[in-house]
């Protein structure tokens, strides 16, 4: 697969997953009727649904990774080349914030407005390195063992830790960024990002640390994962 039809893929499935979020965000929210549990459930329950499509969809030729922890971490592994890094990132920014435009759109909302979600504190930036710890863990011990369910894996992880976590789970720098341009139901103030990419970042080093030691590759399969085309990788919200 062309470098440019995985960055391609890479810039598509983010902004489908922020669309997911986003949208499902606004539409939980108006037929809610301000019961805040119901939204989020159904937010929940759309994010892990979409997740699971996009994996299946865009896994075989990018990776399907949509986040920059999961590609920090693939290359950490040596399934990426560090060359690749920063442009698998920075279309998965640019796909994030067409993302939140597209559900704007789809909703009569302006195309990007400053969140006034208010999300930070110790216990929320606590929750966001457990939640991407999860999320990084899932996705090795999967692709190592299981590679066929991870998709599954990754979407029940993250529905699951929409609700075990007071941050709801954002665990993606690029989600993070993207969502502090929706002032709906799953913004975050911008002045609030910095805390939760630092400990999704540190949670994403840890289990990769971690799982790599638990999951170590061996012999042929070493070799075959040069090639992160061959494997969905995942990543969330």
């Amino acid at each position: 697969m062309t470098f440019a039809r995985r960055l391609v893929a890479e810039g598509l499935g983010t902004a489908m997953l922020l669309a997911v979020v986003v949208g499902s965000g606004i539409m939980a929210e108006r037929l809610a009727g301000g019961n805040v549990a119901i939204a989020l459930l159904a937010n929940a329950i759309a994010t892990g649904a979409g997740l699971i499509a996009l994996i299946l969809m865009f896994g075989t030729i990018s990776g399907a990774h949509f986040n920059p922890v999961v590609t920090l971490s693939q290359a950490w592994q040596r399934n990426l080349p560090g060359r690749e890094v920063m442009p698998y990132i920075a279309v998965q920014v640019i796909g994030a914030f067409a993302g939140v435009a597209a559900a704007h759109a789809m909703f009569g909302e302006p195309l990007f407005l400053a969140s006034e979600h208010v999300r930070t504190g110790s216990a929320q930036w606590w929750s966001e390195c457990v939640a991407t710890f999860g999320l990084i863990a899932v996705i090795i011990g999967c692709s190592r063992s299981r590679p066929a369910v991870t998709p599954f894996a990754v979407a029940a992880y993250i529905t699951a830790a929409y609700w075990f976590t007071s941050s709801t789970s954002f665990a993606n720098p690029a989600v993070t960024l993207a969502r502090s341009a929706t002032n709906t139901f799953a913004g975050i103030r911008p002045g609030d990002t910095p805390g939760f990419i630092l400990a999704q970042l540190v949670g994403a080093a840890t289990a990769t640390a971690v799982f790599c030691w638990l999951y170590p590759v061996q012999g042929a399969a070493a070799a075959e994962s040069t090639t992160p085309e061959r494997v969905p990788e995942a990543v969330k919200q």
